[in-house]
């Protein structure tokens, strides 16, 4: 395989990519199979399609967090009548990667009205490019894009229940939110948040390897021992797989670092496999360790 060469070395050109593109995403999606979890107090996980969906229902219609790949629309749609009947009518934005936003279109269509954080439709307005996953994205369609923004915060309040979204530093992407449910003790943090798989930081849209660091101490301030926690990909947990993950991403990072600053070029610290103790738990998705090991490298 054709490689990078730093200072004499080889680097292997999967340290710069995920073992996935985006075509390869979406057509995955085509062929998705949903699952509905129901998690507490009526509110449901669908699973399976892009970033984790969470979905509330009630007399304001439904609710939805995050929408998924396009090419599931048929899925989604059917996983949605199968909670109930209620027209959809709101969906937040976790962040704007298109894993997470690609159905935006087909549900503002069905009168959703979009919920993000300002600079999630700045993103989407505009061309993007994520080199990992081969991404070449053009600007939304306008019918996809949010028509409420924030910046920090906003306090939402559907179906007789609050709903709390929170900026984060920005971390994975510059357009970050964690979505609460108080009531139901129910948080979503978008991708700050992988369960059993390494994390992606998006440099190209903003995103820090520090604010990722800040962003998992961030979740283990919003939950407490009893909080449903949905990551943006992996299986809904709680805090103590919050603590897991944050206790996974120092010590990696301190071993990358110390190694950047020592001199050590990126393919020599690849190869003294800094997250060989970790790889067995979180090693084994989208993000490999040495796609890993190279963003931590890239913001040391």
């Amino acid at each position: 395989m054709v490689g990078l060469t730093i200072l004499g070395l080889e680097l292997s050109a999967d340290a710069q990519r995920a073992a996935v593109t985006a075509a390869q995403m979406r057509e995955d999606g085509a062929r998705a199979k949903i699952e509905v979890r129901p998690l507490r107090a009526g509110v449901s996980a669908l699973m399976g399609s892009g970033g984790n969906i969470l979905v509330t229902s009630g007399p304001d219609g439904k609710l939805a967090v995050d929408s998924g790949y396009a090419t599931s629309k048929r899925q989604i749609e059917r996983a949605l009548s199968s909670i109930s009947s209620e027209p959809l009518r709101h969906l937040i934005n976790t962040h704007w990667h298109f894993d997470h936003t690609d159905g935006n279109e087909w549900m503002h269509k069905a009168r959703a009205l979009i919920v993000a954080q300002a600079k999630t439709r700045t993103r989407m307005s505009s061309h993007q490019v994520i080199p990992a996953f081969d991404a070449v994205l053009p600007p939304s369609p306008a019918a996809a894009l949010p028509s409420i923004i924030f910046e920090d915060a906003r306090k939402m309040r559907i179906n007789g229940s609050d709903i709390h979204l929170q900026r984060y530093t920005p971390a994975h992407t510059e357009t970050d939110i964690s979505v609460f449910f108080p009531e139901a003790n129910v948080l979503h943090t978008g991708d700050t948040w992988f369960n059993g798989y390494y994390p992606f930081i998006d440099y190209d849209s903003g995103g820090s390897i520090h604010g990722f660091l800040k962003a998992a101490s961030e979740n283990l301030s919003l939950a407490d021992q009893e909080t449903i926690v949905v990551p943006g990909h992996g299986e809904p947990g709680h805090r103590s797989d919050l603590v897991a993950f944050e206790e996974m991403l120092q010590s990696v990072y301190v071993n990358v670092e110390a190694q950047k600053k020592s001199g050590r070029p990126l393919a020599v610290v690849i190869e003294s496999k800094p997250t060989s103790q970790f790889d067995a738990k979180w090693g084994g998705g989208f993000i490999t360790p040495a796609l890993l090991i190279s963003l931590m490298y890239r913001g040391a």
